[in-house]
């Protein structure tokens, strides 16, 4: 049979290998390319303890799997590709990273091992393990163990083996969880002037195993890293009996328990102790077990000591320009809309409107959904103040944001201690919907203001993550957002409550059948020989019925441009398309995360902003709002940084049929899309070379629509 989609999950990986491009970039700067690796290595982790994991359950299914998914392959011919794949994938890592080194050797920046320290390095580290880390190692003898102890997936061990100069056959096998929690896994040491030496955590314990196993009489000792992935999906049941929560909690206990779906291990281990750790953790070389070099967990070297000379140029985030002499947020949204575009607006607008709100007499009532939060949250702590000064305040806590269960779990218990109202979700379908709402009584009337954004409320990564929030008074728009929050906070076990919207569009009832529409009617258009264009940005697009509604559009000449960071299963070069399609990924500092839906619709054009991928997960088992843009200014503002994107000829990739990752060729001046945003949202102006790009492409008017 003839491929009709890619599958989803190697999809992700060719993404994953655009990150490790970045990596490998000799123009990025140097601390960057370090932190990209580390992005590489987490992304990697998460994707084997949840689609890896997945496509296991999937394969003990067997064929009758493939009916609840468009992989069009077996889940074990797909995991077989994904282990070639990765494979491949960690030999261009170790070439990288070894490249990465030497680059870091010439800034005088050395990773030092346990064989390499200086006297006075040696004196330092042994002090160090005495007073900051021995109490923090806890060894275990694994060999006559009827079974190993548990063993987290998050963190790495050391393997070690020991024995007696005397008796080289009598080995001993014991392991080491390497405490890099708690206490990080980088040790500065005493360096030369104008050099820095860096020591890793496990190597500190490898230099002191002779303190650690020395009492046993044991004087020769090796050892290797090695680190566990596990299956994190939690098998949440639908005993109707219990509470999401005790799900949740019951859950998080499983995820503990989960079967490995991966086992690293560093490629020099010893034979015996590799083959005692295979046996042990009950896996087969049928499994995911992938030699490596002597450093894992890289995800730890996202926060490698900032020691390089090569710096990154900080483009700050800065305030709105409506905002930038603005007393109140709250005034300036009362008269007008306001599109925040982080990271290059300041997230503390957002902040700043519930304070605002927190103290402000007249205001009544607040209500925000919450998925993934910052540690420290100040928009927790702007809640609470809220709270505290008397008003009504209730949050929408989706406790099954995946690997936030615990903490959002804890930020349950500290709301509803300040006295806080918390609906923490709704059965089999998580709340992904990114909104806020404030209610003020003032003159005998009721006002509603509020925000509706593309991602989570959340200021750390608000600080990378690039994402469109709406601040809107606007009185339809809020009151439907407002209808959202009552239906969920009066949900009944049926979204057959959700309706009357025509100012948002909901998921899992509207937002499909509404995409399909517009896609249709460009497809009308096309057909009638008049202008039609679509223009998707979003982190995904994997949903098989959109996908084939696109390839129909294309195929009836609509101009069809997609903008999509991660997996993208369409296969976007087709002999049948009238028109190609264009297909670009940008990766770069900042992680594109907004979701944005363009429709040329006969000239009277439709933007939306989105919390909703164009994924099944999304459309149909997630609660998710589209909110349509009908501001001229805002949008003309997000067409222009959407034709920016465009035209990237810097960090935008082509997304084709064979995933090659390759740069985008054309003819305009060097464009790197997210340095032209930030000049065009803090000048208030296209840039010189932005313009020169939009004159030599001439588009026409049946390509553009008015814009």
């Amino acid at each position: 049979m003839k491929q009709k989609f890619i599958p989803r999950d190697i999809s992700w990986l060719s993404f994953n290998a655009r990150v490790l491009q970045e990596a490998s970039d000799p123009s990025v700067p140097l601390k960057e390319r370090v932190r990209f690796l580390g992005i590489f290595s987490n992304n990697l982790d998460e994707f084997f303890r949840t689609r890896v994991a997945t496509l296991k359950r999937m394969a003990e299914f067997g064929p009758s799997s493939l009916k609840h998914v468009h992989h069009e392959k077996d889940p074990r011919k797909i995991l077989e590709e994904i282990q070639q794949i990765v494979l491949k994938q960690q030999s261009v890592f170790e070439q990288i990273w070894t490249g990465v080194r030497l680059e870091m050797e010439k800034e005088k920046i050395f990773l030092r091992n346990e064989k390499e320290l200086t006297p006075e390095q040696k004196a330092y580290v042994e002090e160090y393990f005495e007073e900051e880390a021995r109490s923090h190692i806890i060894p275990i003898m694994v060999e006559n163990l009827p079974h190993l102890p548990y063993l987290r997936d998050r963190s790495i061990y050391l393997g070690v083996v020991m024995w007696m100069r005397k008796d080289v056959a009598q080995r001993k096998y014991a392991i080491i969880e390497v405490p890099a929690a708690r206490l990080g896994r980088f040790i500065m040491l005493p360096s030369p002037e104008g050099e820095h030496h860096i020591f890793l955590l496990e190597d500190l314990i490898r230099h002191n195993l002779p303190k650690i196993f020395g009492y046993f009489g044991y004087n020769l000792y090796d050892s290797w890293i090695f680190k566990v992935t596990k299956d994190a999906e939690m098998d949440i049941d639908n005993d109707i009996s219990t509470s999401l929560i005790q799900k949740v909690e019951k859950g998080l206990k499983t995820r503990r328990l989960g079967k490995p779906v991966r086992f690293v291990y560093d490629k020099e281990m010893d034979a015996g102790l590799l083959d005692f750790l295979i046996r042990k953790l009950h896996l087969s070389h049928q499994d995911s077990i992938i030699p490596g070099a002597r450093i894992h967990n890289f995800r730890h070297f996202m926060d490698f000591p900032d020691v390089f000379r090569s710096k990154l140029k900080k483009r700050k985030p800065f305030p709105h320009p409506e905002l930038k002499n603005a007393i109140r947020v709250t005034d300036v949204i009362q008269k007008k809309d306001l599109m925040l575009y982080f990271p290059y607006h300041s997230f503390n607008a957002l902040i700043d409107l519930l304070r605002e709100a927190a103290m402000d007499p007249d205001v009544q009532e607040i209500k925000i959904s919450a998925y993934r939060l910052a540690e420290n949250s100040k928009i927790i702590h702007a809640l609470v103040n809220a709270k505290r000064n008397g008003k009504k305040v209730t949050v929408l806590l989706e406790l099954r944001a995946r690997f936030d269960e615990e903490a959002n779990l804890q930020w349950k218990n500290k709301l509803e201690d300040e006295g806080i109202n918390v609906i923490v979700g709704i059965p089999n379908y998580k709340i992904h919907a990114k909104l806020g709402l404030i209610k003020k009584r003032k003159n005998k009337s009721t006002i509603y203001y509020g925000f509706i954004s593309t991602g989570n409320f959340h200021e750390k990564t608000a600080q990378t993550y690039s994402d469109f929030c709406l601040l809107t008074s606007d009185k339809k728009l809020m009151s439907e957002v407002n209808k959202i929050f009552r239906h969920i906070e009066n949900f009944k076990g049926s979204f057959s409550i959700f309706k009357g919207y025509n100012n948002i569009i909901p998921c899992p009832t509207h937002l499909r059948k509404e995409l399909e529409g517009l896609i249709r009617k460009e497809i009308a258009y096309a057909k009638a020989g008049k202008p039609a264009i679509i223009v998707l940005k979003v982190n995904s697009l994997s949903d098989a019925a959109t996908i084939r509604l696109l390839t129909d559009a294309a195929k009836a000449g609509v101009t069809v441009k997609l903008i999509v960071r991660g997996i993208f299963c369409m296969l976007s070069e087709n002999k049948k398309f009238k028109k190609p399609v264009q297909a670009i990924s940008i990766v770069d500092v900042y992680l594109e995360h907004a979701r944005v839906f363009y429709f040329h619709h006969g000239g009277k054009e439709k933007l939306f902003i989105s919390s909703s991928d164009i994924m099944v997960r999304n459309l149909d088992h997630r609660v998710e709002v589209t909110c349509e843009i009908k501001d001229n200014n805002i949008k003309a503002s997000i067409m222009n940084i959407l034709q920016i994107q465009l035209m990237d000829n810097v960090k935008a990739r082509v997304l084709d049929n064979s995933l090659s990752n390759s740069y985008v060729k054309n003819n305009f001046s060097k464009i790197r899309s997210q340095w032209e945003i930030y000049h065009y949202l803090s000048t208030g102006q296209l840039s010189k070379t932005v313009m020169g790009a939009l004159k030599a492409e001439k588009p026409s008017e049946d390509e553009t629509g008015s814009n």
